[in-house]
């Protein structure tokens, strides 16, 4: 076997399949103006032999401890006999401890973490004060790690100085990195997936390793253990400053990070099945007043120079709609229209996913968009009105989905991640207050429920009122070139269908009216915030 432990014909079968699927989704007959569909997506099949050849070849590197461990091929053994569990039994014994459920995850977990010297060092007395950045190649954990069935994903960050040998850089923060490992990947149409460069360096650890810049972030790409796994870092490829990190400044540190990768943990489960896409049910009955412009139908002029947006009929997930009550309407924020009847607080619903922003998002014309939706609540009825009371700072948004929030305290941004038998999706929620949700704790780790209240619909860009009082909503699926950016806009529109029971109805493209940019718009076709993604500050 290879070192990835998968045949020559296996792999060729694979690619072949791929092949087959990619031009089925690209010359796939047009879906119904009144359908929606589901996302197909492939299960990879985890090689946990090949796994466990490679830690045992990293345990045995140890020779205090390898005797430790017991390779068996049964899962459990009697536990009155510490010697005799099996190696990952053990290993997720010590994982644990740094790595909350990592025995969760459906495929080996690689991570900068040398067990093996952890447990040596242990043996031979180290004192419990010692850094565990000391096992981690100076890689320090950051807190946030999600494991499940279908897969894992974990940050770490690199600070300022750490490392030998490492060249100095102009950025002064520390430095965030991001891996991936996933038995599911979702199947999108994606013409620039799939490209990149070797790294010869790492030839001989990684054969299949594709490095390449995409949507923000520096990737390194590769397969192990018939697994796929993305490495990257959030990073702009232009020259380096103190608050900037330059894309050829991330590389020494993601290949450093690629060196210390070992196996960590995991744990051998059934085996994933490819996920069908399938047409969604939508309610009967008709909404009397629910209608909305089709998908990539943006706002003339508005894309990035120009440019179209991005039909999309697939609803990536079943969700919760995000606000808590209806009515809701998804407009654009930078962009807004004189008729009155199309306004942001209108129906027909806008989308507004590849309107022009400096944001990298690749299925959008000219490689850059939005990342998301815009979503208003609707206005508060005059107090003549014989309504409940109303007050517009405080509409509820809520959690899509039963999820693991992904947030630092001073992230303006709440993602939550869903790891599943058959899904690996991420959603993103912004310009809610970060002291409010620090207040909440809405922070990294912790476990919501679909339809809990999270927060409030607010203006905060950088400060309050940075931005008009909306909800930016958007969603990442994990593909083999990592997390990529897909329109919500179809996946909204179905959620908000089941919100109010009623389906709604798709209107043509008859577009009357000359846009006009609202305040925070720069008059520029291409609006260039600080861009710092992952923390959520960019304007939407």
């Amino acid at each position: 076997m290879p070192p990835g432990g998968e045949t020559v014909v296996g792999k060729s079968f694979r690619f072949v399949s791929h092949l087959l699927a990619s031009l089925a989704l690209l010359t796939a007959t047009p879906v119904a103006a009144d359908e929606i569909r589901s996302p197909s997506l492939t299960a990879l099949r985890v090689d946990w032999r090949a796994a466990l050849d490679q830690l045992r070849s990293e345990i045995n590197s140890r020779p205090q401890i390898a005797g430790d461990f017991i390779f068996v091929p049964r899962r459990f053994v009697p536990r009155f006999d510490p010697r005799g569990m099996p190696a990952l039994v053990q290993l997720n014994a010590v994982s644990s401890q740094f790595f909350t459920g990592i025995a969760r995850s459906s495929v080996p977990v690689l991570l900068p973490f040398d067990a093996a010297a952890y447990l040596e060092a242990q043996r031979n007395g180290a004192p419990a004060t010692t850094a565990l950045s000391r096992y981690q190649a100076d890689f320090n954990p950051v807190d946030m790690f999600d494991a499940g069935p279908a897969g894992y994903s974990a940050t770490f960050s690199f600070e300022p100085g750490a490392g030998d040998g490492m060249p100095p850089r102009v950025f002064t923060r520390p430095v965030e990195i991001q891996i991936t490992g996933s038995a599911l990947v979702y199947d999108i149409a994606d013409p620039a997936g799939g490209k990149g460069e070797p790294v010869k360096p790492l030839a001989s650890i990684y054969p299949d390793l594709r490095k390449f810049i995409r949507e923000g972030y520096v990737r390194y790409a590769f397969t192990r253990f018939g697994v796929a796994y993305v490495v990257s870092i959030q990073c702009l490829d232009s020259v380096a400053k103190p608050r900037r990190l330059a894309c050829k400044e991330a590389y020494p540190v993601a290949e450093r990070f690629l060196k210390a990768l070992r196996v960590a943990g995991g744990q051998r489960m059934r085996p994933l099945m490819d996920v069908a896409s399938n047409v969604m049910d939508r309610p009967a009955a008709r909404s009397a007043d629910f209608g909305y412009r089709p998908s990539g139908d943006i706002i003339p002029n508005t894309g990035y120079r120009k440019q179209a947006g991005h039909p999309d009929a697939m609803a990536y997930a079943q969700i919760r709609f995000p606000l808590e009550k209806a009515p809701a309407f998804v407009h654009s924020q930078s962009y807004a229209k004189r008729d009155k009847d199309d306004g942001p607080t209108a129906y027909p619903w806008r989308d507004n996913f590849c309107e022009s922003r400096s944001f990298e998002v690749w299925q959008c014309g000219g490689g850059f968009g939005h990342q998301g939706e815009d979503i208003r609540a609707a206005d508060c009825p005059s107090p003549g009105d014989a309504r409940e009371p109303c007050d517009p700072k405080q509409r509820g948004v809520v959690a899509v989905r039963d999820a693991m929030v992904i947030r630092g305290s001073k992230d303006q941004a709440a993602t939550l991640e869903v790891n599943s038998r058959t899904e690996h999706i991420r959603f993103r929620y912004m310009h809610m207050n970060p002291q409010a949700l620090n207040a909440d704790g809405v922070l990294n780790g912790r476990i919501v429920t679909e339809g809990e209240k999270i927060g409030v619909i607010s203006n905060y860009l950088d400060h309050p009122a940075g931005t008009s009082m909306h909800l930016h909503f958007d969603v990442q699926v994990f593909t083999r070139d990592g997390w990529i950016w897909v329109s919500p806009y179809v996946t909204l529109v179905s959620a908000y269908e089941r919100l109010i029971r009623a389906r709604g109805r798709e209107i043509g493209t008859e577009i009357t009216g000359t846009p006009q940019p609202v305040a925070h718009a720069l008059p520029d076709d291409v609006i260039k915030p600080d861009l710092r993604e992952g923390s959520g500050s960019e304007e939407n």
